[in-house]
């Protein structure tokens, strides 16, 4: 059957929304332009029970209006992105994984996530993450990223490739060629890499390299500038350069090529959504992603059926993308969902497990926490713009101190002086004192409630949820853990620690 022009770009589109169901306005787009395929975020969950009954109605709507299955996305990489609800099994960030020294956990990890989307609706998750977070100050990559050597990410982003193999669930690798090594989140900023090709060959390509080899169905593009491969000064995902010239002849991959959202300010602000689309489609980009804003999904999806309907695409390319986007979609077509899929108890407890052999000693000895300890550290933030809106876990004080009593502070994510003398001031009348920072090494005032802490005299243990780049700026006197999460299966295993039970992990970043 040969689809309209319409029904191409419907195909090659994917739109969010928010809220817990489909708007009026919204569905009837999807009617109107037949868009194919969506993305749900943390605003769009409330419970699994919810999620499958909205995952059912994207379903049944987008099969009306364009006579296709949709491809249902989301990002679930596990730990700090995470979306599934709290009545699913999330699993450990990337980054604990590769601190569990064990490619078979990313494996499993895959696994487990897999059952939960086959259980809830989703069926196409934005992981794993392959960039190798090789710059320490990266505010968007972190712990998102299995570690600092190319070779283990390569190692531990196939093993979570073959995670997902026949599972029903396709998986996307990102951020191609590479977000590591930047110091700018291309959510708020356009980064700029200057590398060229055979640079990015000794780092940033070895873990693309490596999953395209072991049959990764999709990659995503990054908006980050590379001057030295695309001179134009257009970002990776509006380069032919990069998408047709380095990802699929260079490298081979005859997959799925998605953008990151359009939305971000390193598209929308320098080039606008709706050129970032034509041109990203342009650069042989099979799937352009738009993801919050109403008004820009309309304007982009009408401008590309206007470049389209002027002669403005090669039509060829065009329907080779969308017959290969049907092909994965027909693929997919062979696994129903199993509700009883989700929330099984083997997979919380592997998760679980997988958060204890994360935790790794950096330096000194942990103490015995007891009902006279005084715990402080600032609530789950978002550390950048990839990460939820709403915390999943209450602030660690509060949790702690509901295991253990002792007393608790929750400070703010960057204490000032006034709030530093309080809780160091409060901390002095205890026994000893465990802190828990959140990217102190990117906001600085933890460091110095470290510092003012350790001047009590009083034994200090410092646990580094998210980044462990905090750990060398740390007082030399105090025990220090490095944790990777801000979960309640991170704490779980945090208190194993703090009553003698060993630490496993071994440091996936070197600091």
């Amino acid at each position: 059957m040969e689809l309209t022009i319409r029904q191409m770009i419907g195909q090659k589109t994917i739109l969010g929304f928010h809220g817990p169901d489909l708007p009026e306005d919204f569905e009837a787009f999807i009617r109107e332009y037949q868009v194919g395929n969506v993305i749900l975020f943390q605003r769009n969950v409330q419970s699994a029970d919810q999620l499958y009954t909205l995952c059912q109605k994207i379903r049944r709507v987008i099969l009306e209006a364009t006579g296709f299955p949709p491809f249902i996305v989301i990002d679930q990489e596990g730990g700090l992105v995470s979306r599934i609800p709290p009545d699913a099994v999330n699993v450990p960030s990337a980054m604990a994984l590769g601190a569990t020294g064990n490619p078979e956990n990313a494996f499993e990890a895959a696994k487990i996530t897999a059952r939960q989307l086959r259980g809830l609706g989703p069926n196409f998750t934005m992981a794993p993450v392959l960039d190798v977070n090789s710059n320490a100050d990266n505010p968007v990559i972190g712990v998102r990223s299995y570690g600092d050597d190319p070779r283990l990410v390569a190692v531990f982003g196939e093993a979570a490739v073959r995670g997902y193999e026949d599972s029903g669930v396709l998986c996307c690798g990102k951020h191609f060629p590479g977000h590591g090594d930047t110091s700018v989140d291309s959510h708020v900023g356009l980064p700029c890499v200057d590398k060229t090709v055979e640079e990015l060959e000794k780092m940033e390509l070895i873990p693309f390299r490596r999953a395209i080899e072991a049959g990764i169905p999709a990659i995503m593009s990054t908006h980050i500038l590379f001057p030295k491969i695309e001179p134009d000064r257009v970002p990776g995902t509006m380069s032919r350069k990069i998408i047709t010239g380095l990802l699929k002849e260079r490298l081979g991959f005859q997959g799925l090529v998605f953008t990151d959202c359009l939305e971000m300010n390193a598209i929308q602000k320098f080039y606008g959504t709706a050129k970032g689309m034509v041109e990203a489609f342009r650069a042989g980009v099979d799937l352009a992603e738009i993801s919050s804003t109403f008004s820009l999904e309309c304007d982009a999806v009408r401008y590309a059926n206007e470049v389209a309907e002027q002669g403005g695409f090669d039509m060829d390319e065009m329907r080779a993308s969308v017959k290969k986007i049907l092909a994965f979609k027909e693929k997919l077509a062979d696994y129903p969902l199993e509700r009883s899929l989700c929330n099984q108890s083997k997979d919380r407890e592997a998760s679980r497990k997988m958060a204890r052999q994360a935790l790794c000693m950096y330096d000194g000895t942990p103490f015995a926490v007891t009902e006279k300890t005084f715990f402080c550290g600032c609530a789950d933030y978002r550390t950048t713009e990839a990460a939820n809106l709403i915390a999943c876990v209450e602030p660690f004080a509060e949790y702690m101190t509901k295991h253990f009593g002792g007393g608790g502070m929750t400070t703010g994510k960057n204490p000032q002086d006034e709030e530093v003398h309080k809780i160091a001031n409060e901390a002095s009348r205890w026994d000893n004192i465990v802190l828990a920072t959140c990217n102190a090494h990117l906001y600085t005032g933890q460091l110095e409630l470290a510092k003012a802490l350790a001047a009590t005299g009083k034994p200090l243990m410092i646990v580094t949820t998210r980044n462990p780049y905090d750990l060398p700026k740390l007082p030399a006197c105090a025990c220090k853990i490095a944790a990777f999460d801000y979960t309640k299966d991170c704490f779980d295993a945090l208190i194993y620690v703090f009553q003698g039970a060993p630490l496993t992990g071994t440091m996936p970043v070197s600091l």
